[in-house]
Parts: structure tokens; sequence; C-alpha cells
């Protein structure tokens, strides 16, 4: 299958097409590529492809290629200093690669032989957040004290430095192959709101981002309310986070709202849709409700409800009680007169899923490219947002739609986007296949129609397990959702192996991002070696440093100390830094 010669970090025997791919010569191997579109019936055949414009994703560097650590997690990881109270972060030792034998056993004088087939970078769950939106659910604090999190408010500050590390990454850190691109992997946004869709875009493509709706002159949230279940930054009050150890910052509100840059990626870029990005609050179906679309847009702002009603509602949420949002509905309407006032602002709007497809189709929005960032013409004419690309000759890309529109956070797919997944891997049956999707095999179990296609059936992750493993060309399914580092091998009854790469979130501690290089060992066995990466803010804060860069340190070491923040979203070292070997299909 494979027709690449060696990027082994020794440099020698480079790949032609690895070089090429750093100036931009080549299209379709920098992740450019073509795109093969899907429609609602059948997946694009090789004829039926468009070829993407060339760009240049990387500078060639200087030859030889050679492995490249520097700003990785093998390099140095945040770790906190102090076992209790408000902790301070500082700088620790690296994670070192764990080789992972489930799926088939290393073979000896690998690292000497093995071809760089692919390199690419996932962020997943980066959660761009406005914080001021009248929608928001912060009063569930008062029954989980994680429900809202003190950070929130400096999404756009730490996705900016995320972007500024990737753009600083010289080559991949095992092979030192040029990154052929990034994906994201759902939950771009965490409200489904417009202003979120506009930073995010900004924030990936580059441009200027103010993070503040409303009232252009000052921030207007829970976060200046004065009441003390919420971290008040700037004022006196004593409130229950302080309590803890946060501390008093004065001006961090005005900060937060002030503009920033983001120089936006500089290599190619593909978006997967999440539910965050798909639902109001990331569960509600409730596009239809102009009730709730109003108050989206509107004045008013619930801010403060009791421990009993704030149980009551998240009990129904996370019980998938009411996926359209009928009951939430009656709730905010019952809580009509608690609200505060607030600032209309019609960009807060939630977005349909044919607008965020125009809006990554926007010109304005291609940084790099490609255009449209996987989604096409084809795509708003059939309603579908599932795609396939070309990595480079031996490899393809497949981005999957496992967001279920009828509600509910948890995923599925559909009986025609399975076909087409079915037809597109076995279409491209000499390529090798990597598979991305929001949703993990077992948090795809959403059985709720698409009020689009009514009478379609949902399917399942372990039925798309079973599909994945009858096509011996995957290597692997990458996720997010858990905001969790897992890695998981699926050996199938249908002869096929591969990977399952579940990766932390953005927005809660340790917020990472994951390289995958993809590598051909010459013996049989393909090896995917994984790498974390953190942002390129300082593991150190000061906290009279309100620049854009000192908000994206305090962002990662505010997220470490939320109140009931999960301490294990990091992952056991097996599902961090590791080398998974696989059979050749």
């Amino acid at each position: 299958m494979s027709r690449t010669r060696s990027a082994a970090g020794s440099g020698q025997g480079i790949h032609r097409r690895s070089v090429l791919a750093a100036t931009g010569a080549v299209a379709l191997s920098a992740g450019v590529g073509h795109a093969l579109r899907p429609s609602d019936s059948q997946a694009a055949t090789a004829s039926e492809t468009t070829q993407a414009v060339a760009v240049s994703s990387r500078r060639a560097p200087a030859a030889p290629l050679a492995p490249y650590t520097k700003g990785t997690t093998l390099a140095s990881v945040a770790v906190p200093r102090g076992a209790s109270g408000y902790r301070r972060l500082g700088d620790g030792p690296g994670w070192q690669r764990v080789v992972r034998s489930d799926l088939a056993a290393p073979k000896s004088g690998r690292a000497g032989r093995r071809t760089a087939l692919a390199a690419f970078v996932q962020l997943t769950d980066l959660h761009i957040i406005d914080a001021q939106h009248p929608l928001r659910l912060e009063y569930l604090r008062a029954a989980d004290i994680h429900a809202w999190r003190p950070h929130e408010a400096l999404t756009v500050q730490g996705a900016i430095a995320l972007v500024e590390r990737i753009n600083a990454l010289r080559g991949a850190p095992v092979t030192g192959a040029p990154l052929h691109f990034a994906m994201t992997t759902g939950d771009n946004t965490d409200n489904n709101a417009k202003s979120e869709l506009d930073w995010f875009l900004k924030i990936m493509s580059g441009g200027r981002i103010t993070p503040n709706s409303g009232d252009p002159r000052t921030y207007e949230g829970v976060q200046n309310s004065g009441l003390t279940q919420y971290w008040q930054p700037d004022a006196a009050v004593r409130d229950t986070d302080k309590q803890a150890g946060f501390p008093h910052l004065d001006g961090f509100l005005k900060a937060a709202v002030r503009e920033v840059r983001s120089p936006g990626l500089n290599l190619p870029w593909y978006s997967t849709v999440g539910n965050h990005d798909s639902l109001p609050m990331g569960c509600y179906a409730s596009h239809g409700d102009s009730y709730l679309t109003e108050l989206a847009v509107g004045g008013k702002k619930l801010m403060n409800v009791t421990a009993a009603e704030a149980q009551q509602l998240q009990a129904q949420i996370k019980k998938a009680r009411d996926p359209e949002g009928v009951r939430y509905h009656d709730f905010l309407k019952s809580h009509a007169r608690s609200m505060r006032s607030v600032t209309p602002d019609e960009s807060r709007a939630p977005f349909t899923p044919a607008e965020y497809l125009r809006a990554h189709l926007d010109p304005a929005h291609r940084g790099l490219g490609p255009a449209g960032h996987g989604y096409s013409a084809a795509n708003l004419d059939a309603g579908t947002q599932y795609y396939s690309f070309r990595v480079s000759d031996d490899v393809i890309g497949i981005s999957l739609d496992t967001t279920d529109v009828g509600g509910h956070y948890d995923g599925s797919i559909g009986t025609a986007q399975l076909k087409w997944l079915d037809r597109t891997l076995r279409d491209n049956k000499d390529s090798y296949a990597v598979i991305f999707s929001h949703h993990t095999s077992t948090t795809m179990t959403n059985p709720r129609s698409d009020p689009a296609r009514p009478d379609e059936r949902r399917h399942d992750g372990q039925e798309l397990l079973a599909l994945l493993g009858g096509h011996r060309n995957v290597l692997a399914w990458v996720n997010g959702h858990i905001h969790q580092n897992v890695v998981t091998p699926h050996g199938m009854s249908g002869g096929g192996s591969f990977w399952e790469i579940s990766t932390a979130s953005h927005v809660d501690f340790p917020q990472l991002a994951r390289i995958i290089e993809l590598t051909d060992n010459k013996d049989g066995t393909l090896s995917l070696f994984t790498t974390l990466v953190e942002s390129s803010a300082p593991h150190r804060t000061d906290f009279s440093d309100l620049s854009q860069t000192g908000l994206a340190a305090l962002y990662r070491e505010l997220s470490l100390n939320a109140p009931g923040a999960s301490t294990t979203l990091g992952g056991d070292p097996e599902d961090r830094n590791t080398e998974l070997v696989l059979k050749k299909g």
C-alpha cells in the first residue's frame, strides 16, 4: 500500500513529498489535496474530486529533517505546586513515550526503517465561550460546583495561545516531517452562538477579536453580579472562590473583554462538528423556539436559582428528559422576574447547521485553507456535515457528523451517513484511513431521530465500531467529547484492528492538543505516534500581568483550580505520549 520513502529521525532517505509539502509545492499532500465530497446518496469518486489550491503550510526546514520535541509535553509539562488551596503552576518534567503492543508486537530496529506517511495536529473541545450570553447555565452551580468555571471568560485568549504553540512547531516530534494539517474534532463553540462561531473562526484563520458581547464598554455577567457563588475577581466581595484561595485581580474583567489578535494557524485546517456547535447549551433541539431565541439576543439574563431548582434542571439534562428544551422554556418563563437586565445583542443568536457551513465557507475565514475547511457547497445542498479528504498519496481523512440534532449531548449517526462511510472506505481501500468525529464509541448512545429525516434509523457507537472493523485500511478513529485522554485498542471480529484516540479538551485542565504521526515500519507493522502539546502560555502566572499572554497563562491555572474539576483528565501514561503499533491490513 505504501509508496513513500524514509523520513526517519536520522534524516536519511527523506521522502521528497515531505520536503515539497513543507514548501507548498504539492497541493495533494499538504493536507489540502482532493476533497471527496459527500451527498445524501453517494460519496464522490476519484474522478469527481475537486483539486484544491496549493498552499504553503510551512517553510522548508533545513535538511535533514529531525525530531522536533521543543514545546511538546515530551520536554516539559505544567505541574501544580502545593497540595491544597489555590495551587500555582510551575515547570515540570515531560511525559515519556509509552510503546503499546495491544494490537501488534513492535519489532526491533524499526526506528531506522520507518517512513513517514502523514503528520497532523488534533484540537478538540475548544469551547469558545461568550461568557455574557443570556442563555448560559451558570446558575446550575447552586447544585454542582463545577457547572460554572472561573476561567470561562478567557477561552479566546487560551485558544490563541494554542494556535501560537502549533505555529511554533517546526516539525513532527518523531519523524521531523512537516505537519500536513490541523483538525478540530468538535465543540468548537460552547453555546451554539454566532458570537462564539465568529471568534472561533478568527482564532483559527487569523484576525482581531473582541471577546465581548452586549455593552461594548464593559462586562455584564455573573462575575460582576455581586453573587457570592461566582468568583468576583475585581470586587472586594468575599465570594466562595476567594474563600478557597482565588485571587483578587483589579482590572481582570476589563482585560478579559479587551481586543486580542490571533495570527491564525500557519497550516491548513479542517473542522468537525460537535454537539455544542449543533445545539444550544450543547443539549437542546430548540432552534424552533422563538422565545428562547429572543432571550438569547435580548436584554434579560438569569443568574441565580435555588439549589433544588438547579438540581432538577440538571437532572433533566443529564437524563435526556427534555431534549427539545420544552421544560427549559417553561423554567425560564417561571423565572422571568428574577432575571437581571443586560444589553441586548443580535450577535448572540443561535446558528443553524446551514449557517455553520456558510461561516466556514466565507472567504473571510479561509486562512491557509482549504476553502470551507472540509465543507463544501455540496454539504449545504445536501444538508450534511460530513466529508472526506486526501491527506497524502497513502492516507485519506474522513470527518463524521456524530451529533444528534434531535437533542441531548450524546451522539449517533444516520443510515445515509453510515452507508456513505462504508462506500468511501471501500472506494479508497488502497489508502489508509483516519476517521475523525466528536463523539467516542462509548458516547454514541443517542437514538433520537433527526427532525429533518424522521424515518431514518440512527446507529450507535458499537455499530460504527463494527463497520470500521470490517475495513482493514482503517488505522485510527480520532475524537474528543469526553475531555479526557484515552487511547483504546480495537481488534475486531471482522479482521480489522485500529486505535481509538480520544483527546482532552482545551477548556478543562490540563488543556491539551495532540500531534499524531503515521509511519510504516517496513516490517509488516505500522506505528502511530501521539504527542500532546500545551499552549504557548508560560506555566508560571503573574497576577499583575493581564496582557493577552498573561491571561492565557491564567486561563490554564484557573482551570486547574476550578472547584470540582476532575484530576484525571490528563489520562494515564499509556493515554498520553505513545507509540501505537498495528499490523498492516
